[in-house]
């Protein structure tokens, strides 16, 4: 193990010792196999590499002041990606198999999860792949589960701090009735000629509108998208949309803090009502979003004029990054504290 300089870790890949695999053949699941290798030996015919058949997760593991390794939610990421596999047709990976393949691999890496005080975390991430050959169009008969882990950095250096976002209405991320509700890589793909044209204008990410009519918020680049105003947490209810778990845990936070929380369609319009919008997901927990621009219309829609960003979002923030690391009572049953 190189020294890390934990303070100083950017959201990227960093090489850990071991990940850990399971292969579906003739109907069932192998035993896990614990791996050195960054590396598959794949079929050329792999259906993973000809037809999209490929799901993911992503979840974190957070070092306690008392230093012991908690993991947030794990059984919603196991329940999201048997819906993933149903969605296109994979073998499920069942919730014990999940669990054992994440567990081993979070203690087998257990000296790469970062100090409590660092501001880092370990990245954990489950993939399953049709790693059977097949030429038809048709799915696979085998499959490949594996997850690898690596440290990773705050998604924003020196605090969270508002972003800018800019609509995009010429590329949709996923239409109405398909893949837009599984975390496959194929929407993520979908995603990318707006994503990259928004950073290349210096803004954080995209945002999408719906496909059918171009009236209501879907998602910003990889995100789910919320909004506040008057006391009211609001969020995107769509066919192609991927269900957050952050973002259903900013719900059930929202709600114990007496908010009302509405999860429906969003009008484009009703940007500029908002008091505060953000962006939520695994990797930066919540994005302010502090301007949001629209190139066909001009429009610009601005928050956090202060620089600073919203006191509800950030009270949310502290309330689930604190019950994360143990800092906080956790009163829902979120987190399990490996052995």
């Amino acid at each position: 193990m190189e020294n890390i300089n934990w303070k100083d870790l950017s959201f990227g890949y960093i090489k850990t010792d071991y990940n850990v695999r399971a292969y579906y053949k003739d109907g069932k699941w192998s035993e896990l196999e614990v791996t050195e290798s960054e590396y598959l030996n794949i079929h050329i015919a792999a259906t993973a590499l000809h037809y999209g058949q490929e799901a993911f997760e992503g979840m974190k593991a957070y070092r306690g002041k008392d230093n012991k390794i908690r993991l947030f939610r794990w059984k919603e990421n196991a329940k999201r990606m048997m819906n993933s596999a149903r969605g296109i047709i994979m073998a499920e990976v069942p919730e014990e198999l999940f669990r054992d393949a994440v567990f081993k691999a979070v203690k087998m890496n257990e000296k790469y999860v970062p100090p409590y005080d660092s501001g880092a975390a370990l990245y954990i991430r489950p993939l399953l792949i049709g790693s059977g050959p097949e030429v038809g169009v048709r799915p696979s008969r085998e499959y490949t589960f594996l997850v690898f882990v690596t440290p990773v950095g705050p998604y924003f250096k020196g605090g969270v701090k508002p972003v800018s976002m800019m609509i995009c209405r010429d590329v949709d991320r996923a239409a109405p009735l398909g893949t837009g509700v599984y975390k496959v890589g194929g929407n993520y793909a979908a995603s990318l000629r707006a994503i990259v044209r928004a950073r290349d204008a210096d803004y954080a990410n995209a945002i999408f509108l719906d496909a059918k009519e171009k009236k209501y918020i879907d998602e910003c680049g990889p995100a789910n998208f919320f909004a506040i105003k008057d006391n009211t947490y609001i969020t995107p209810k769509s066919d192609s949309i991927l269900p957050s778990i952050t973002n259903k845990s900013l719900v059930e936070l929202a709600e114990s803090m007496g908010m009302t929380v509405e999860r429906r369609p969003v009008l484009y319009e009703e940007l500029s009502e908002f008091d505060e919008v953000g962006a939520c997901g695994t990797a930066a927990v919540i994005s302010p979003i502090g301007k949001i621009f629209d190139p066909d219309t001009k429009k610009v829609f601005e928050y956090c004029k202060d620089g600073k960003p919203g006191k509800i979002q950030m009270k949310l923030y502290e309330m689930l990054t604190g019950i994360q690391k143990g800092d906080l009572p956790d009163t829902f049953g979120w987190i399990t504290i490996l052995d």
